[in-house]
């Protein structure tokens, strides 16, 4: 059994913002939590690779430094390995943040450092999610914050064509350069450019229902899309889903009220509806119709999807 944490560390996250800042990040970890091993990655999807393997031989803490998507990836490595006594922290080093948003997780290195020594262990909810990947099979993956489709699938796009390179399919494919104002041009041109979606949406028992929608998420997390507040309500260990329907506004009403999703305050707004389940399905209501997936901010695949929440699947390092 290995006895050490282990940091799986993304140098090329934010950028390589990750590799760079690295010796500092390493010093406020040896300075406020103490002696860890270390691993880099060097390719999409290694995080998952990693962690798996070294849950499996009994790595009992898995820190990862990066964004989102390496968060996720090492989450997903932690859940395909059935490890239910490896925890998972969080030393953050990307651009959106939203997941340790949510946990309230410090950005400043010293800081996190010292919650991993100090911080206390939950046990929280994962997503799991069934989709149609880009070669056009049938896949699956875990997820920790928020997956959407409708505008946020084509904001993601655009934020992924402008700011770097998106590898289709990739667990690991990400988004270089993010952030608040990378997502709210993206927001921007995805508005102006784009039409509302018809889906069809069955919450675990209840009747499917046919809905004209801007953007459709199922909410593990309340954040998402760097640090928009889209899921206000969600609690990270409740056993269900939180799905939030933005129905059929127009661009300009979306662009005027864009604030508001900053500040968690759409849910009174006309059109905006909130919904909780433990299992979801959507698919197009046009049957050849792609709509794209994004699941913790990336792009696996497409619809149709179907969710089912996993209770207490995950340990996870947390403020006291």
């Amino acid at each position: 059994m290995q006895t050490l944490p282990l940091v799986i560390v993304n140098p090329a996250s934010a950028r390589g913002t990750t590799g760079r800042e690295w010796p500092s990040l390493a010093h406020a970890l040896a300075t406020h939590f103490g002696p860890f091993n270390c691993a880099f990655t060097t390719s999409a999807g290694e995080s998952t690779i990693i962690a798996a393997r070294e849950a499996r031989a009994g790595r009992r803490f898995i820190i990862a430094c990066g964004g989102d998507g390496t968060i996720n990836e090492v989450a997903n490595g932690i859940l395909e390995a059935g490890a239910e006594g490896t925890e998972l922290g969080i030393l953050p080093s990307g651009t959106g943040g939203d997941f340790r948003r949510t946990l309230r997780v410090p950005s400043r290195a010293n800081d996190a450092a010292r919650l991993l020594r100090t911080g206390r262990t939950r046990t929280i909810d994962a997503g799991r999610v069934t989709y149609v990947n880009h070669a056009g099979e049938t896949e699956s993956r875990f997820f920790l914050g928020v997956s959407s489709c409708g505008l946020s699938g084509k904001v993601i796009e655009h934020v992924k064509r402008d700011k770097g390179v998106w590898i289709p399919g990739s667990l690991g494919s990400r988004i270089p350069g993010g952030g608040k104002l990378s997502f709210a041009a993206a927001t921007l041109r995805s508005t102006l450019s784009s039409d509302n979606t018809d889906v069809l949406i069955k919450l675990d028992d209840r009747a499917e229902r046919r809905l004209r929608v801007a953007n459709f998420c199922v909410a593990n997390a309340r954040y998402f899309g760097g640090g928009m507040k889209i899921a206000p309500d969600a609690k990270i260990n409740d056993g269900r889903f939180d799905c939030i329907v933005i129905g059929d506004l127009s661009a300009i009403d979306i662009l005027s009220n864009g604030y508001k999703l900053y500040t968690g305050a759409h849910l009174n707004l006309e059109q905006v509806y909130q919904a909780h389940a433990r299992v979801v399905s959507i698919r197009p209501a046009k049957a050849a119709e792609h709509v794209a997936l994004e699941v913790d901010g990336e792009l696996p695949g497409r619809l149709p999807a179907s969710f089912e929440i996993l209770p207490n699947a995950l340990r996870v390092r947390c403020p006291a």
